[in-house]
């Protein structure tokens, strides 16, 4: 997109910029309600990504690598996200211990599958790296589930005002270059 077509829709971005900061003040005020949509985003997030597992398992039956660990990580992943949306009404302590569990569980199959994975192609260690922020995820989490739940809405709260912010300034700039090049051509002619 190039800068006369922004200029021209500079309201469309002051737009997103309002709602991202009505978003963010929501989270602050209502801290439960962004973390029961969290929940729920996770749950959808967990069954997309446990049923694209099992597709690659099932896919990879006949190859020579052992293809299970796909497999059981698909298998927790849907189950996490089935336990998302079926007991809505679990706290958000929980459900943050669920998450953390998945966490670690998928951590570890990460990592197993980057160990086997050496063998046949380079930059596995991308993949071992994943497996261990997602151990270092689910640990923390653990420990601190009660200071994590609220700061990851508070720090997602904090985006959506500051990326608003940022997207209402550009806005204005841009309505401001807009009303200033008009100014140009109408001196050009």
């Amino acid at each position: 997109m190039n800068i006369d077509s922004l200029a021209k829709n500079w309201w469309a971005l002051a737009l997103r910029g309002v709602a991202a900061i009505i978003f963010g003040v929501l989270a602050f005020v209502l801290p439960g309600v962004t973390l029961a949509a969290l929940i729920l985003l996770f749950g959808g997030y967990a069954l997309v990504e446990g049923v694209l597992n099992l597709i690659a398992a099932v896919r990879g039956r006949g190859d020579d690598q052992p293809w299970w660990a796909l497999l059981l990580e698909g298998l927790v992943s849907i189950a996490a996200g089935i336990a998302a949306f079926v007991v809505p009404g679990l706290t958000a302590l929980a459900m943050l211990y669920m998450i953390a569990a998945w966490a670690i569980v998928t951590g570890v199959l990460e990592i197993v599958a980057a160990v086997r994975l050496r063998r046949r192609i380079t930059g596995e260690a991308w993949l071992a790296l994943n497996g261990v922020l997602s151990i270092a995820f689910g640990v923390l989490t653990m420990l601190v589930p009660g200071a994590g739940a609220l700061s990851l809405v508070w720090l997602i709260g904090a985006y959506g005002i500051i990326f608003g912010a940022l997207l209402l300034g550009l806005s204005f700039r841009l309505r401001r270059w807009r009303a200033e090049a008009a100014v140009e051509i109408a001196r050009a002619a």
